[in-house]
């Protein structure tokens, strides 16, 4: 561990970043952070600020900037005297969701990576680099998907994973000059210990669908519901890639994610209806026959989210963690914790926001990707 740490962080005020910045000024009491926020995001960030406690509230310092512009926004002499600072970088400034367009995400996750490593190119104190990308950069690849590739001959499914796979090959393409370090992690789900998430969608579809259904009707599998889903709670994925990048040896590094324990998504869908009070799964629709509504003209725009949804929950891959395995004993890092122990929290989460919606007759979340 570093002495001093000071650590730029992209990505406010994405769960991931909030999070990602909890862990590290609680694990180290040396950590200060300079967490890089649009102006329009300023309240997210004061009511975060107001859940930690005061010494570590002390060492979080809001930069007003934007992580996808040039120089991150800042003035030059704002960008000078961090660059001159900074001992560590976490990149998680990316849009996700699959219903983002085209240019946003070319914006956000290729752009924002790009400024990122033009930032640690100017740093002189420049410990590590974390780029937080995803484990599905893999595509539609089956099999097993190892730390070290990247390229290896996958269609893109989307443009998430398009968008993230070109910023993290820039990020490789830098790795022989800067101390740049991969995380991976696979399908992001809410915090273990309460369930919090900020956005719902992928997973959470399916949480939403079991819990406002009859509690005595017994919900289809899309598909035979016997391919792996790749499940990790976002506290585990900050804690194990702030450990990551703290530790030298991660330099020049990919690290997946992962739970190496992945349930099927048959039984996930069973956990997820008990926790609610529903019976489980009952028969499957041929996951053929679900694609092809999903592309009814007219449903396209609207069903990119239960789209990208079903390719996950049908495709049969499974990541590889050699090298995350090879640095969590050492670091104290605990393996994944496993789906039915946080099950009942995001379900818990899910249904305390679907009764708010109906108390207050609230308008549905909005579905598209924050810029952060």
């Amino acid at each position: 561990m570093f002495p001093d740490d000071t650590v730029l962080l992209t990505g406010f005020p994405s769960l991931l970043a909030r999070t990602v910045c909890a862990e590290l000024v609680q694990s180290d009491p040396r950590t200060r952070v300079h967490a890089v926020v649009r102006s329009r995001f300023a309240k997210d960030v004061e009511a975060f600020l107001r859940d930690l406690v005061p010494d570590q509230r002390r060492r979080v310092n809001v930069v007003e900037g934007d992580a996808s512009a040039i120089d991150f926004g800042l003035s030059g002499a704002e960008y000078k005297a961090l660059a001159s600072e900074v001992t560590r970088i976490h990149h998680c400034a990316q849009l996700s969701h699959m219903a983002v367009e085209i240019k946003g995400a070319e914006r956000v996750n290729v752009g924002a990576a790009r400024e990122a490593i033009e930032f640690a190119s100017s740093c002189t104190k420049l410990s590590s680099l974390v780029f937080h990308s995803t484990a599905y950069v893999s595509g539609d690849r089956t099999g097993v998907v190892r730390e070290e590739d990247l390229k290896a001959g996958q269609g893109f499914r989307n443009i998430v994973e398009e968008t993230t796979a070109r910023a993290e090959k820039m990020m490789r393409a830098s790795m022989a000059r800067l101390p740049i370090t991969v995380v991976r992690p696979a399908t992001i789900v809410g915090d273990s210990r309460t369930g919090e998430v900020d956005r719902f969608d992928g997973p959470y579809l399916l949480i939403v669908l079991v819990v406002t259904s009859p509690p005595d009707i017994a919900l289809p599998l899309p598909g035979r519901g016997d391919a792996s889903l790749h499940l990790v709670p976002i506290d585990w994925v900050a804690q194990a890639a702030v450990a990551i990048g703290r530790d030298r040896r991660a330099r020049g590094r990919t690290f997946h994610l992962v739970d190496q324990h992945p349930l099927t998504t048959r039984r996930v869908f069973e956990i997820v209806a008990k926790a609610g009070g529903r019976p489980g799964p009952r028969g499957s629709i041929p996951a053929n026959i679900a694609k092809a509504v999903l592309r009814t003209p007219g449903l396209e725009r609207l069903t990119k989210s239960p789209r990208a949804l079903l390719e996950t929950l049908t495709t049969p891959v499974s990541y590889d963690a050699t090298n995350a395995n090879e640095l969590f004993a050492s670091l104290g890092v605990p393996t994944c914790p496993p789906f039915e122990s946080y099950a009942d929290k995001l379900v818990d989460y899910v249904k305390a926001h679907v009764r708010r919606r109906r108390e207050t007759k609230a308008p549905p979340p909005p579905v598209e990707g924050r810029i952060v």
